[in-house]
């Protein structure tokens, strides 16, 4: 039993022209256990370190760090925003066109997934320059009789573009009574954004809304903005869609929120609607 333990072996290094001995190795078979042992442990701790300490580890599915999880959730909201933009402007076109030939407009921006491309495409261009011609003699026909007078037009709120006010996740949803509006939940300190231009009739503090914003809109509407933070424009300024007017925070009478939010409500020929009919969040 003690000649098994103690047999050696050798690994020879020699020249292959000359079969000179350059080296050799003699090591018991616990000695080639060890030492392979810790041949592998030093190669896998140095294969942890590149992943470690090297950009390499951001390939490794589930452990980018901070800074790359920031980057990609940004770029994802920026992609959904453009997204969301050109709907809205294609909507817009389809509702404009379809007010110009004297069809119903869409209602909703799902609708027009299916039936844009279809009613755009089915009108050839002779039909487009027929619809043309008779649009034009029905304006010079109200011209002259004075019944086309009132110049404000206003286009349908279905095919208006809303700029979003806050990116964010709807909390508690729009019910004509109770709640007519939405709470946008989003961290503190967030922008809140105007959704179509207009002026400021409102800005301050109460003990219901806290610090809030409302702002009156061509075509009878009206937006609001409350529970805030703090409020960046004050009574009679004027606003472009997308301008900063407040940050996110949870004041005045907000307890049942549970956390920072936007409570914002679209108001319509002096009617509260849903804004999730109207903007993406």
């Amino acid at each position: 039993m003690a000649n098994k333990q103690s047999k050696l072996y050798r690994l020879t290094l020699s020249e292959d022209a000359t079969h000179k001995r350059v080296r050799v190795f003699r090591f018991s078979k616990l000695q080639a256990i060890l030492w392979s042992a810790i041949g592998l442990l030093v190669l896998f701790g140095v294969f942890f370190a590149i992943l470690a300490l090297t950009p390499l580890k951001n390939i490794v599915p589930g452990y980018p760090d901070a800074h790359f999880k920031r980057d990609a959730i940004a770029n994802a909201i920026k992609i959904d925003s453009l997204e969301n933009e050109m709907l809205r402007w294609t909507l817009y076109a389809e509702n404009l066109s379809r007010v110009l030939s004297g069809e119903e407009t869409l209602q909703g921006q799902d609708s027009i997934i299916s039936n844009t491309a279809h009613h755009l495409e089915s009108i050839t261009k002779e039909e487009m320059a027929r619809r043309d011609s008779i649009l034009r003699n029905t304006v010079a026909r109200e011209e002259k009789y004075g019944v086309g007078s009132d110049k404000n037009r206003e286009l349908p709120i279905e095919g208006m573009h809303f700029f979003t006010p806050l990116k964010g996740t709807v909390s508690v949803g729009f019910d004509l009574v109770l709640h007519p509006g939405v709470d946008i939940s989003a961290p503190a300190k967030s922008v809140v954004s105007a959704v179509l231009d207009g002026t400021v009739i409102s800005s301050g503090w109460t003990d219901d809304a806290g610090y809030s914003v409302v702002i009156q809109h061509r075509d009878n509407i009206i937006s609001c903005y409350k529970h805030n933070a703090q409020v960046l424009k004050r009574a009679g300024d004027k606003v472009t869609a997308g301008t900063p007017v407040a940050f996110v925070g949870n004041t005045g009478n907000a307890s049942l929120t549970g956390g920072d939010h936007l409570y914002f409500e679209l108001w319509y020929n002096g009617e509260p609607v849903d804004p999730v009919k109207y903007c993406k969040f």
